[in-house]
Order: structure tokens, then C-alpha cells, then sequence
């Protein structure tokens, strides 16, 4: 068994969580609201019928267009007039194509010099999931590979209040492979992934192949990784409803951390806690496939740098993910222009794109009350799976957006970071979280994966080809709720993906 608590916890629990102010009861309502809240968030027990709201996902943001291939990117349905026009400055910016440096498009220029991705949109396709190269495909369209070492103790010595955030790089890689370059450069390898059949069989005589993905990188070009370097996929998450994500208060999301079990049921999540670029405190991660990011601007701004290689106000990193290691890359020209600014993409920039991510709607959801779908709902809750996919939270009543306001929103997840077993670890590390933790990726508009984005990949490494497999690769504290999934009749399996479906 593993040992649950890391040094930065154990620091933090010496310290009596001094810095984690935001726990404990919401300062944004009254009692009789707080009672409110907790009423209207309380699991059903009642799967007769659908709950009240049930179908709006996202409260009164929830878009209500037919289904379609563009059903993730429409704007949350109560933003003003004002902010649509917000929210379509963005958009262009989000789809934005950048160029190398130097360029006679001097307001899209300075690209890479190393990069994953000349644009947002080209790893958030249609704003949706991304997916593991497709068969024949010579390209990583919307998955890289994360690379870290091990900290040092130089590194456990800067951490913030016991915190070390993020992870240290590889000394001539940095934090990702970057499979393209701009002219004049060689990109720095390319992600091989090798995958072996598996197959399971359920406790009806079904049987399901599962794939197991193995990776490695070729072509290096800039000589040997480092001997213990540390490898993780990562695919693009989807982008609807993160701002209201963001307005979920930290009390409610740490009043589902256990991380001892205390209550003794198997599921002992817990936070993991970052540092926020902008006021240099430690504050709750809810962002990334470990929540290793605590707001959607940090989250952007990462991308830009880390993807792009896109200097921004907040990591201003106009050569991107270059080393000290890689001197060409470091002489390449940036696209900083003194009249426009320090960094490649301005506040205006950054500004207007994470008002995008903040304001992406959710789609209403589909056939709410149908009976398979009340039947499946109620194997969901039955096997376990809304412990840690946690059906509601209503956002905060001091959110500066109005449309962000005091929403009852259906996201079913939890934010918090869950052992899943060796069958899912990567292990490596990123801030608190190990080797074995992901955090819950919250399920609504999962149903129209296949509509949006052509494929129905899931998982952080999308080696699950359907919803059957991405059940059945839980483990660690999922295992339950697996083998729950796996001993169903294949009519109960039937309703509970057809549940899953109407997110």
C-alpha cells in the first residue's frame, strides 16, 4: 500500500492548513442559503423521475442548440449583449493561427521557436477532447508527452508554505516533447506509443479488449534524455463550463476531501495545492488533468507558453519550453514588440482568450427522463461512481461574472485528486499529486464526444475507445464501482451507458 500523504501534506497538516483559508463554511451566503445549497445538492435518493434542473447542466448558461459538430462552442446562453461580443473576440483569438518570427503579420508572430500547436483550437478542436493519433496519422494533433525528473532538494527548498507546484524538467527537453519547430530548427523528437490488446472478460461471459498503451520517443534531436526521466501523456480536455468550474467555492470542493478514509468507504480524495502566478499564494488546483493549475487564465497562460510557445504577461516565456541545453533555440528570434508590449501576447490577448474559456456553455442534456436513462442513472449511483463523480455544486454569489452567479450547476466531478490504480499510473509526479492520482474530469456533454469531435476517446491518453473501456481501466479507489460496472447484466451496463450518453 502506498503511503497517501506526501510531504507537502504532511507539512500542511503540521501547519494547521494556516493558508488554506478556503476551507471550511461558504462567506458568500447566509445560513438559510447555506441550508439551501446543501438541500439542493444532496444525492437523490429518487429514480423515478428527473430531479428539478436536472437538464440544464449549466444552470441558465446552458445552450439548447440541436446537437451538432459546433455543440461545445457556443457561449453561455446568459451572458449580456456586451459580452458576446467578449466572447467572439476570443473566439477569433482562441482560433488564432501563429506564425514564426519574423513576420509581416507582426500582431501573430512569434511562434515557438519549439512548439505542440500553432493555435488553441488545434489541439481543442471545436473546443472538444482531443485524441491519440489516428491510424496512418504521421502527427500528434492534440496529445504531447509531459516530461519531468524527479525535484531535487533544491527544488522541496523554493517550495511556498511546503508546496512545490508543478514539476522540474528535463535539463535539455523541458516540460514536454515538442514534435515541431519552426524553420531553421529541428523539432525535438517524436512520441511513439505502442499498444497491446488486453483483453477482459465480465462476469456475464462478455468479453471487452482493453488496450494498453506503452510510450517512448524517437528521433531524438538534441542528444539523451536525462537517465531518469519521467514520461505522461496528455490529451486536450474538453472546454465547456469551465468558468463556472472556476466559481465552484473551494469549500465545497474540499468538503468532499478524505484523505485519510476517514469514513472508511474507499474514496479518500484529495486537493492538490498550487501556487497562483498572479498573487504568488498557494491556492487549490481545479485545472489540468492533476489539477495542477488553480485559475483558467494560469491555465491558459501555460499553454500558450508550454503548446504555443507564446510569451504572456503572466509566464512570460518568449522562447517557450527552450533550454539552457538548446542554444539554436534560444537565438531564434521572438515576436516581442516594445510597442505592443513585453510579452508576445498582451494583456488584451490573454484577457479576451480566457474570457472565452470562462464563458464556453454546456449543452442541455437529452432524453433526461427517459426510463433507460433513470435506470442507468440509478446503477451509476449504485456502483458507486457519484462518490467521486459528484453530481452538483452551486457556484459562488460573489462571482464578478453575473452569468458565473450563484448557478446550480451538474458537472459530476469533483476536482479532487483519486488513486486510480496501477492500471492508469503514469508515475510521475506534478505538484502533490503522485503517480497513481488523476483528478476527476467532470462528465457533462461526454454524450456528444462522438458528435463533436469524431472519435470517442477517452481517458488522459484516450486509450479507451469507448465508455465500456474507460470504466473498466479504474482502479485503486475506483476499483469498486469497476467491478460493480463489470458484475451488471448487460441490460443494466446498457442503461448506465445510456445515462452516461445524456450528459
Amino acid at each position: 500500500m502506498k503511503t497517501r500523504l506526501t510531504l507537502a501534506l504532511v507539512v500542511l497538516l503540521a501547519g494547521g492548513l494556516a493558508f488554506a483559508q478556503e476551507g471550511g463554511m461558504r462567506s458568500d451566503l447566509t445560513p438559510e442559503d447555506r441550508a439551501r445549497v446543501a438541500r439542493v445538492t444532496a444525492p437523490t435518493t429518487d429514480f423515478s423521475r428527473a430531479e428539478n434542473f436536472e437538464g440544464r447542466p449549466a444552470g441558465k448558461g446552458t445552450t439548447s442548440f440541436a446537437p451538432s459538430i459546433d455543440s461545445f462552442s457556443h457561449f453561455l446562453a446568459n451572458l449580456s449583449f456586451a459580452q458576446e461580443e467578449q466572447f467572439k473576440l476570443g473566439d477569433a483569438l482562441f482560433k488564432k493561427i501563429w506564425v514564426s518570427s519574423p513576420s509581416s503579420t507582426q500582431a501573430s508572430d512569434g511562434l515557438g521557436p519549439l512548439f505542440n500547436a500553432r493555435g488553441c483550437q488545434s489541439c481543442h478542436i471545436k473546443d472538444g477532447r482531443g485524441h491519440p493519433p489516428f491510424e496512418g496519422q504521421a502527427d500528434n494533433v492534440s496529445m504531447f508527452l509531459r516530461l519531468s525528473v524527479p525535484p531535487g532538494e533544491k527544488d522541496s527548498r523554493e517550495a511556498l508554505d511546503g508546496v512545490f507546484a508543478g514539476e522540474v524538467g528535463d535539463p535539455t527537453y523541458g516540460t514536454q516533447l515538442q514534435d515541431f519547430a519552426v524553420p531553421g530548427l529541428k523539432a525535438e523528437g517524436r512520441m511513439v506509443i505502442d499498444y497491446t490488446e488486453l483483453p477482459v472478460t465480465l462476469d456475464d461471459g462478455a468479453v471487452v479488449s482493453l488496450r494498453q498503451p506503452r510510450y517512448s520517443i524517437a528521433d531524438l534531436n538534441y542528444g539523451p534524455l536525462a537517465a531518469d526521466v519521467m514520461l505522461s501523456p496528455r490529451l486536450a480536455s474538453p472546454m465547456g463550463g469551465l468558468g463556472l468550474v472556476e466559481q465552484v467555492p473551494a469549500e465545497d470542493i474540499l468538503a468532499h476531501a478524505d484523505p485519510e478514509d476517514a469514513d472508511g468507504d474507499g474514496i479518500s480524495g484529495r486537493p492538490n495545492w498550487t501556487i497562483d502566478p498572479v498573487s504568488h499564494t498557494v491556492m487549490l488546483g481545479r485545472f489540468g488533468w492533476k489539477a495542477g493549475q488553480p485559475t483558467i487564465g494560469s491555465q491558459s497562460a501555460a499553454a500558450f507558453a508550454g503548446d504555443i510557445g507564446i510569451g504572456t504577461p503572466l509566464i512570460n516565456a518568449p522562447h517557450g519550453d527552450c533550454t539552457a541545453n538548446q542554444p539554436a533555440c534560444l537565438a531564434m528570434p521572438t515576436g516581442v514588440q516594445a510597442r505592443l508590449g513585453p510579452s508576445e501576447a498582451p494583456d488584451p490577448v490573454m484577457d479576451l482568450v480566457t474570457f472565452y474559456a470562462q464563458t464556453l456553455g454546456v449543452p442541455e442534456r437529452r432524453d433526461v427522463a427517459a426510463p433507460a436513462v433513470l435506470r442507468g442513472k440509478q446503477a451509476f449511483y449504485g456502483a458507486g461512481c457519484a462518490s467521486c463523480h459528484t453530481p452538483k455544486f452551486v457556484t459562488s454569489r460573489d462571482a464578478e461574472n453575473p452569468a458565473l452567479k450563484f448557478q446550480l450547476i451538474w458537472p459530476y466531478g469533483d476536482f479532487l485528486l483519486h488513486d486510480m490504480g496501477e492500471g492508469l499510473a503514469d508515475h510521475r509526479p506534478e505538484g502533490q499529486a503522485d503517480g497513481y492520482e488523476w483528478r476527476t474530469a467532470p462528465l457533462w456533454g461526454i454524450g456528444l464526444t462522438e458528435t463533436v469531435s469524431g472519435h470517442s476517446y477517452f481517458l488522459h491518453d484516450g486509450r479507451a475507445r469507448n465508455l465500456t473501456e474507460a470504466i473498466l481501466w479504474h482502479g485503486g479507489e475506483a476499483q469498486a464501482a469497476r467491478d460493480a460496472f463489470a458484475a451488471m447484466p448487460a441490460a443494466s451496463r446498457a442503461d448506465l451507458l445510456a445515462f452516461l450518453g445524456s450528459l
